[in-house]
């Protein structure tokens, strides 16, 4: 959820103007609990992206089974300058969960005249530290850093110059977060964003071998696991929540009916948790859901963007046809 007054503000080291939505910890508070009092105990993903959850994410995509993000970078490199083409001139970039940006600069190195590009993270912190670094990159480029959930309705940052159209991009696979109702409403909304004329640059991982997914989503290294933990971690220190983090352990797995990889965190013993001053017991091996990695075929993912307002235009793969990077037009 996002608060409903905006800050417009400027960070004094980057001198980037920055349009602020960050969530509330009344805002992170509520969703916890509401997760953590169904039957099937949930916590929301998205607030995985605390400072030191971005930079585990980050080291997650260089992991040897992570294949998610050196796969679409080869793609990026092969193909950018065919998605600049179909993108087209003067067009306004708008990066959802923008991370750190990697995808991105390949990208803008194509561009012709862009009017401006919008990064969208819920991280304010690694955002500015982001954009800072992006804003000395491209000098030509105006960056404007938006700080929201970006699965909520938010305003754009007005731009220097007038832009021919405005195109959503959203890297990595993170669709694959949403079950199939969420992603239509967050696939909808991008097409409202946009507008006539709009269009959306998106990753869609496709459906493979199991034993590799479960690999990239469970790494030997054990950075996922950490990555998932650091999200009680962060409870602890935000939502006044007393997690033994070490008698909690990850677990993730392919469901093969729904076409998704799982993530849960397993309670290791028998065990009372407060947060927020409420009480939760947990049974042995109890799991509590953290996140969902939907994967697609072509049809899917072409019915996921008819049924929204897009249509798609243009498909690019790998070799081994394991990713896909799409782009989409709002129809």
């Amino acid at each position: 959820m996002i608060t409903d007054d905006k800050n417009d503000d400027t960070d004094s080291e980057s001198s980037l103007k920055l349009l602020d939505y960050e969530p509330t910890a009344d805002d992170f508070l509520e969703e916890a609990l509401a997760g953590l009092r169904k039957s099937q105990k949930t916590l929301p993903c998205k607030f995985f992206y605390d400072e030191r959850g971005s930079k585990l994410f980050d080291r997650i995509c260089e992991l040897d089974e992570y294949y998610v993000t050196r796969t679409e970078i080869g793609i990026m490199n092969k193909y950018a300058g065919e998605m600049a083409e179909a993108i087209g001139p003067d067009s306004l970039i708008v990066e959802y969960g923008s991370g750190s940006a990697t995808k991105t600069r390949i990208l803008l190195e194509h561009l012709q005249s862009p009017a401006g590009c919008v990064l969208v993270d819920i991280s304010r912190e690694h955002l500015l530290r982001v954009a800072s670094g992006m804003a000395g990159e491209f000098p030509e480029v105006e960056i404007l850093p938006v700080c929201a959930n970006f699965t909520e309705p938010f305003e754009l940052p007005e731009t220097k110059k007038n832009a021919a159209r405005a195109v959503g991009y959203f890297p990595g696979s993170t669709i694959g977060n949403f079950v199939p109702e969420e992603a239509k409403r967050l696939l909808g909304n991008i097409a409202e964003v946009c507008g006539e004329g709009g269009g959306l640059l998106i990753g869609a991982d496709l459906k493979k071998d199991v034993q590799l997914l479960e690999a990239a989503y469970d790494d030997s290294a054990g950075v996922t696991a950490a990555f998932n933990l650091n999200l009680l971690t962060r409870m602890n220190r935000e939502l006044d929540a007393d997690f033994e983090v070490d008698r909690f352990r990850f677990r993730s797995f392919y469901n093969e009916e729904k076409g998704r990889v799982e993530s849960y965190l397993v309670s290791g013993s028998a065990q009372t948790v407060h947060v927020g001053g409420e009480e939760f017991r947990f049974e042995k091996d109890e799991t509590i859901h953290t996140e969902n990695s939907h994967k697609y075929s072509h049809d899917d993912f072409a019915a996921l963007a008819a049924e929204t307002g897009f249509r798609v235009e243009n498909v690019w793969m790998d070799e081994n046809r394991m990713f896909s990077v799409q782009f989409l037009s709002v129809a």
